[in-house]
């Protein structure tokens, strides 16, 4: 494996290669568009293409692509050649400035909400200059915003973007408004840890519903899954290492900050965490990740799994948004110092978070609503449905003593002594010790451990900068009415900010039963389905939010509503009709095939005068399970025909979880009972035994 310090972005046009390919005056140009927002002109812009397009042919590169995220939560791309055509029929390389800052691609086949008529197909993309231009195989790749022909949002991308904007300005202003004119700007940086399943190949192509859905429908429980709690950070497996160390190198190459690996809880379930990075890079790298993940896996006769619950019984797979806040003078506004009690405005941005989070609460968990993820939340590590925020026991403690108005008496932070006297002693951290909690405090950052493995990180990190941005501007009009003693004031708005909204804080086991009783008697939202919480996306209140930062109008936001719902009735359908398929096409007539082999040793033995006592029994417990199953399956056929029936996004999606979604569990208990006594050699796909635990 080559030298990470020398591969280390050498597939991606950063500002290095920028600097060294650049004038000064055009370099200094694209500086102030990456930085303030200004425009490019068309000669600086022609020069960047020029730059740009001599690089990646350099680098083996025959096309280009503007790269975009649609509503689809992965990303699209359309290769045009850099090959131009002269008159005299030759052919040169070109690229220009109006090539690279706009494309026009056909958008009538992208989920748009409505917002154009499908005969409307026109849509554009926009470089974002932002986010570094990058070479995959030979294309070169700009990142791009994406929209359809009268303007209005189609992708994960704007609305992200909008958002930064919207963070920076409320945190700007607010700062200034604590003395710190030094700040000029602050930016949302993320580390998104990614989760993941690695398999054979071999048993993917072989089973169905891996192949259409992502995820296992049937399924019974091996005697030993994680149990032992002995592959959690256990050795790596050979095959494992080598796709690992593949992994690295490709996202070495693409200047992703890939740092950290492991084998995670579930057998063959592995981690890759990165370092953190601004906000919109961090996102357009995610999707790369989970790219080239199953590209590399693939070269290793291997396949990765990004669905949230690929095996039922054992842990899903999530992905842990770390999201903090920093100034362009270097300092991380999470935290806290030697002295949390009296640093003002570590405490203001802390109540600004716990504010945010307590009134847009319902928009945290739609913003990591989907199928596939109800199927995670609230089991196995994953946290509950109920947003709450951990604080840990030292924060806690402070913000009681201010909501008390009481002084704080500090937190004598218990030392860990290992009684060995060549181990050092240390202090126990006091932040993050539950791992329960949905969106806890760690240190100097939040941790959101409600998205899915396989989600865009984009919707919850839009989410997090404008409910912030809100809390700030919040707070900054208040401050800015009084001519008073800010500091003062800015007290006292941390003090009524903890009595208003302490409620959201909670330090406790979210798993319990107890906590839903106490969640729902404190008032705080609780959305066990997207089914149940997507509608909420367009509520009134949320509505004037987005409209408020500009960061959605109010047809684009009914739009994602819309794409929201619809894509959960599809895939819930998809997975039915693939249920429905297998259990019809595959295991009855295993169960078929093994039962009439009983009933032939039965008659054997009994023509010889061999007792046939328990295999009458088997035989009949799989033929009574097969009549069962059959029934099941029909009950599921009617299921599936009904959601044809004429119906809004919304009722369409509640048909969906009431009357399909148990009607496949039903279809599942009785066809893994089914698998648990039948021969191995007659069930007709690989069992979990045979996948997970190879």
């Amino acid at each position: 494996m080559a030298d990470f310090e020398h591969i280390f972005s050498t597939r991606v046009f950063n500002d290095a290669v920028m600097k060294k390919r650049l004038s000064p005056a055009t370099y200094e140009k694209l500086r102030r568009v990456i930085d303030e927002g200004d425009e490019l002109d068309i000669t600086a812009a022609n020069e960047v293409a020029k730059a740009m397009k001599e690089w990646a042919m350099e680098n083996g590169a025959t096309h280009y692509t503007h790269w975009f995220q649609p509503m689809t939560g992965i990303t699209a791309e359309k290769h045009d050649s850099f090959l131009s055509v002269q008159s005299d029929g030759s052919v040169l390389s070109d690229f220009s400035g109006k090539k690279l800052i706009k494309g026009e691609p056909d958008a009538s086949s992208f989920p748009s909400g409505g917002l154009r008529s499908t005969f409307e197909a026109r849509g554009y993309t926009a470089w974002d200059p932002t986010s570094y231009v990058f070479l995959k195989a030979n294309t070169l790749c700009i990142p791009t915003v994406f929209c359809s022909y009268s303007g209005q949002v189609l992708d994960k991308k704007t609305p992200l973007l909008r958002s930064l904007e919207a963070l920076s300005a409320a945190a700007v202003r607010l700062l200034h408004l604590l003395d710190r004119t030094d700040v000029t700007h602050v930016f949302a940086e993320v580390g998104a840890e990614q989760e993941y399943f690695l398999i054979d190949r071999k048993y993917f192509e072989q089973r169905r519903d891996l192949l259409y859905t992502g995820r296992t429908l049937f399924g019974a429980k091996p005697p030993k899954a994680q149990e032992l709690d002995d592959h959690y950070f256990g050795t790596l497996r050979p095959e494992v290492k080598e796709f690992m160390a593949e992994l690295d190198e490709e996202l070495w190459r693409l200047g992703v900050y890939a740092n950290t690996e492991h084998n995670e809880a579930a057998p063959s379930q592995h981690e890759l965490a990165p370092i953190y990075t601004g906000a919109n890079r961090a996102c357009d790298q995610n999707q790369l990740t989970m790219e080239i993940m199953k590209n590399v896996a693939h070269r290793h006769g291997l396949c990765c799994l990004l669905h949230e619950k690929p095996f039922a019984h054992i842990n899903g797979s999530g992905k842990h948004n770390n999201w903090s806040l920093s100034t362009n003078t270097g300092e991380n506004l999470f935290k806290p110092g030697n002295d949390p009690y009296n640093d003002t405005q570590f405490l203001l941005f802390l109540a600004a978070v716990i504010k945010a989070v307590d009134e847009y609460q319902d928009l945290l968990r739609i913003s990591v609503a989907s199928a596939s993820n109800d199927h995670r939340l609230g089991a196995s590590e994953a946290p509950p449905a109920i947003v709450s925020i951990y604080l840990g026991d030292e924060m806690t403690g402070v913000l009681d003593a201010i909501a008390e108005g009481k002084k704080y008496t500090g937190h004598n932070r218990e030392r860990m002594e290992m009684g060995v006297g060549a181990l050092p002693d240390f202090a126990k951290d006091t932040s993050d010790r539950n791992r329960t909690s949905p969106f806890a405090f760690t240190g100097n950052k939040f941790e959101f451990r409600m998205p899915g493995a396989s989600q865009s990180i984009a919707d919850p990190n839009m989410v997090l900068n404008t409910i912030m941005a809100d809390a700030l501007t919040d707070f900054a009009d208040r401050l800015e009415r009084s001519h008073k003693d800010r500091t003062a004031l800015a007290r006292r708005i941390i003090r009524e900010t903890l009595k208003k909204h302490g409620r959201i804080i909670f330090n406790g086991n979210n798993y319990s039963e107890e906590w839903v009783s106490e969640a729902e008697a404190r008032g705080l939202c609780h959305y066990r389905t997207a089914a149940d919480a997507i509608p909420h996306f367009s509520d009134p209140k949320n509505i004037l939010l987005f409209g408020k930062h500009k960061i959605f109008s109010e047809s684009e936001i009914r739009s994602r509503t819309e794409i929201m719902l619809e894509s959960y009735f599809k895939i819930i359908k998809i997975e039915a009709q693939t249920m429905l398929s297998m259990v019809r096409c595959e295991i009855l007539p295993a169960v078929y095939r093994y039962e009439s082999s009983l009933c032939r040793l039965i008659a054997e033995k009994s023509a010889a005068g061999l007792s046939d006592g328990h295999e009458k029994k088997n035989a009949q417990r799989i033929a009574t399970g097969a009549d069962e199953l059959y029934e099941a399956a029909g009950i599921l056929d009617a299921a599936i025909a009904g959601s044809d029936a004429p119906r809004n996004a919304e009722d369409a999606a509640a048909y969906m979880k009431n009357a399909v979604l148990p009607a496949m569990c039903d279809v599942r208990a009785l066809a893994d009972a089914l698998e648990t006594n039948v021969g191995k050699d007659d069930w007709p796909f690989p069992t979990y035994g045979d996948i997970i635990l190879h």
